[in-house]
């Protein structure tokens, strides 16, 4: 396929040019000459005629001919029609036409179908049904659709095919109307410092959207600039075909060029300056550290000091400087002590933050042993230098480290210190000097000591001179004592600034004597009355130890006599022994059995230790069947008392319940029986008013109202100024006494009691008397009671009736129908 890659004139020394041809297998050659010549430019009416225009004819159908079947031709392989892309017109631009040999005899119609005809994109190719002209209707764009495939269809004027369809192939030719476009408009890479000629730094990558496979798609790369452009212009190169960029010049150092940014140009017709489109891309490239510069210390000697017998403290900060990219590994700086600490008392860590070097105490410096320290300090990366770097790989200096005088704790030696002494070791005995050391040799120091911890308070110390004496008798059984050893603390304080002290033990391991006696053990026991079918086995108890305890011997005491007549005693072995009675029968009961034990002390210790039996009746087992066993099984006075205690309680707590639930049924049913408080009057004072007389009348005691009981006898009263309801001076009817809970159901006798007592008073007024509270006065604005006529009103009236109501209505009766008086 031939086409123009460039607009030209056409004259006639371009007109004719030859075409070569070769077979790559057989190497066989071809050559053809190529005629250039103008295009006339066709109108719609003369497209009929035009011969220019290529036709493409239907193959022939099979046929009969002379009444014999002929032999078709071959199916034509039609050419595909190669139309170039972005082509400017006129529109629409005729193809080829489409021909049918029975366009002769019948009339044919054509048409195209398939995408770009019929469908989607539509309208691309038409066909002129007449004619059979196909053409096409607007520019083509080979990035979209590269090739379109049609199929062309001839049909009578009643739509019966009369062929059959023929394929179409369109080919869209490449056209150079996109520009190379790199992937990423900003490129990043990075290369070591120091890297040799040729090292490989990175790759560009551009894309065409043109065919790749025709000039307008193949790239070509180069650098147009580097910046800066030292320690050259030109420190790199690109591949042109593939992009890749590598160094050319030797001299990249980070310390001093830290990046290069280049500008990469991509071109296509392969670098074709002059009819290939180019674009741009920026790649940047970083030069990346490598350890080319060691560390070197700022100082040559470094000081530091550090008080004795401290630990994880800074005695120096060491410091150094490296050119290197900080905080890399071939920045960082590893420090070692080379010399001066063969006990290993110091440490370096390095600061990540600062990459100085911190010098620590890591063990405890006595002054008194060491008072300065000389170290030698060595520096290196944590990577190793590059090769070919000609500076040392460390640097060195020294560190002088003073150390402190402080004042330290005294100390006892031993610690603890261990004693054997014999218990039962008098007051005052001196046992032994327990003294402290001052570690400070070169201050002047006194120690004085005092007791820390004594739990049984048997020893004090001299505050001079640390000697240790009983101030009570030691005993191995006290029950401070363990492991036959007792611990005392004792402290020692120097008088130094500021005071130190130190605390030592005194273990006293304490030798056993004979000062225990042994004891029965059990101490209470049971048999039967005859001496079948059981007996009693005994042991005996002793704080001491070998060989002051066992073996022991059994013995019973010569008096009383009723012992060794009732009971016997036999050793079973060293620690034991068995009680036997010695008579046919013993009367049950209570025994308290004397035993002589005697240990194998040196001398030996012997004790008197009661057994108390108990002696029942026994069935046929030999158990006891007496309702007192519990004494003999082993409960003792303290436990019956106990028991007999809780007993007591429990009966005095059962009593008092009883009592409470007896007392609230009582309240319970009282309350039913009385109304409601709210309307009980009784016990309570109503205070309705006051009456009084008028302004002359205002000096009046309503104490003798509230406290009737109180009222004076009418032997030391004025005469004439008695009220006329108060009661006379008689002698007090026995009204009855209420109790103080009394039961519901004798609430109603007290108020019969009540009401026959006060109807027998001849004192006591009836309710409705006249009642003179006071005087009223003269001269009052109020008016006179009088003038009610109340007396006039009832005056003729008989109240004789009166007497027959009681010695309540008496009073009422003398009043009214007693006459003038």
């Amino acid at each position: 396929m031939v086409y123009a890659v460039r607009s030209f004139p056409l004259s006639s020394e371009h007109a004719k040019f030859l075409i070569y041809a070769q077979d790559k297998e057989t190497q066989e050659k071809w050559q053809v000459a190529v005629k250039l010549s103008l295009k006339p430019t066709l109108t719609e009416e003369s497209v009929k005629e035009s011969p220019e225009v290529e036709e493409i004819v239907f193959p022939r159908q099979l046929g009969k001919h002379s009444g014999h079947l002929q032999r078709q031709k071959r199916d034509w392989v039609i050419p595909p029609i190669n139309l170039p892309e972005n082509s400017r017109g006129p529109f629409p631009q005729e193809l080829v036409r489409i021909r049918s040999d029975r366009d002769k005899n019948l009339s044919l119609r054509y048409s195209v179908t398939g995408p770009g005809a019929d469908q989607p994109p539509t309208g691309i190719f038409i066909i002129n049904p007449i004619s059979g002209q196909l053409s096409v209707t607007k520019p083509l764009d080979r990035e979209q659709i590269a090739r379109f495939h049609l199929r062309a269809h001839a049909v009578d004027i009643n739509g019966n095919q009369v062929e059959n369809p023929i394929d179409i192939v369109i080919n869209v030719i490449d056209m150079n109307d996109n520009r190379p476009e790199f992937l990423h408009q900003v490129w990043n890479g990075t290369v070591p410092e120091g890297s040799k000629p040729g090292t490989y730094v990175m790759t560009v990558t551009a894309i065409d959207a043109d065919d790749p496979n025709a000039l307008n798609g193949m790239l070509r790369y180069r650098i147009l600039s580097q910046a800066p452009s030292t320690p050259s212009p030109n420190m790199f190169t690109i591949n042109n075909e593939t992009g890749d960029i590598i160094t050319v010049a030797a001299g990249l150092d980070r310390e001093k060029v830290q990046q290069y940014t280049l500008i990469i140009q991509a071109t296509d017709m392969e670098g074709n300056p002059t009819y290939g489109l180019s674009n741009t891309a920026t790649a940047i490239i970083t030069v990346t550290d490598v350890n080319d510069n060691p560390p070197e210390f700022t100082a040559m000697t470094f000081y530091g000091e550090v008080p004795e017998n401290r630990v994880d403290v800074i005695v120096a900060n060491l410091t150094v400087t490296d050119k290197d990219q900080p905080h890399t590994p071939a920045w960082n700086a590893v420090y070692r002590i080379s010399g001066g600490d063969p006990t290993g008392r110091f440490a370096i860590q390095t600061d990540p933050n600062s990459n100085d070097g911190l010098v620590t105490v890591v063990k405890p410096i006595d002054f008194e042993t060491n008072r300065m320290f000389v170290l030698t300090v060595a520096a290196e990366n944590q990577v190793p230098l590059a090769k070919g770097i000609q500076h040392p790989p460390q640097s060195t200096a020294t560190v002088s480290v003073t150390v402190i005088d402080v004042n330290e704790n005294p100390y006892f030696a031993p610690n603890p210190k261990i004693i054997r002494q014999e218990e039962g070791l008098h007051a005052g005995t001196m046992l032994t000097t327990f003294t402290a050391q001052d570690p400070d040799r070169y201050m002047q120091q006194n120690i004085r000591y005092t007791k820390l911890s004594d739990p049984a308070n048997w020893l004090k110390i001299d505050p001079v001179n640390g000697q240790i004496t009983t101030i009570a008798i030691l005993d191995r059984e006290s029950p401070n004592v363990k492991n036959n050893i007792y611990n005392a603390t004792f402290l020692a304080s120097d008088n130094g600034i500021p005071p130190m002290s130190g605390t030592g033990t005194l273990q006293i391991y304490l030798l056993d004597i004979n000062d225990n006696a042994p004891q029965v053990l059990p101490q209470e026991a049971e048999t039967c009355e005859t001496p079948d079918p059981n007996s009693i086995n005994i042991t005996a108890l002793d704080y001491d130890i070998d060989p002051n305890a066992g073996p022991f011997a059994f013995d019973l005491p010569l008096s009383p006599v009723n012992i060794k007549r009732n009971w016997t005693i036999t050793r079973l072995n060293g620690d034991f022994a068995q009680l036997n009675l010695k008579i046919k029968f013993l009367e049950a009961g209570i025994y308290e059995v004397p035993i002589i034990i005697t240990d194998s002390g040196n001398p030996p210790k012997s004790n008197i230790s009661i057994l108390r039996v108990k002696v029942c009746q026994c069935d046929s087992n030999g158990d006891c069947t007496d309702v007192d066993r519990i004494v003999g099984a082993g409960l003792g006075t303290g436990a019956i008392i106990a028991i007999l205690l809780c007993i007591i309680i429990l009966l005095i707590l059962v009593l008092m319940f009883v009592v409470w639930m007896k007392r609230r049924d009582k309240e319970r049913q009282a309350k039913q029986l009385l109304i409601d408080p709210e309307d009980d009057v009784r016990d309570n004072i109503l205070k309705y008013d006051e009456e009084g007389g008028g302004e002359e009348d205002q000096d009046y005691d309503l104490s003798q109202l509230q406290q009737p009981d109180t009222v004076e006898p009418d032997a030391i009263k004025p005469v004439g100024i008695r009220r006329m309801d108060e009661r006379p001076i008689h002698a007090e009817p026995q009204y009855p006494v209420r109790s103080a809970a009394p039961h519901p159901g004798d609430i109603g006798d007290f108020i019969n009691e009540g009401l026959k007592a006060a109807d027998n008073d001849p004192t006591a007024p009836p309710y409705d008397s006249l009642l003179v509270f006071d005087y009223e006065g003269s001269g009052s604005t109020a008016g006179s009671l009088s003038s009610l006529n109340s007396s006039s009103s009832g005056g003729e009236q008989d109240y004789d009736y009166l007497n027959d109501w009681g010695p309540r209505f008496k009073k009422l009766a003398d009043m009214y129908g007693g006459g003038d008086d």
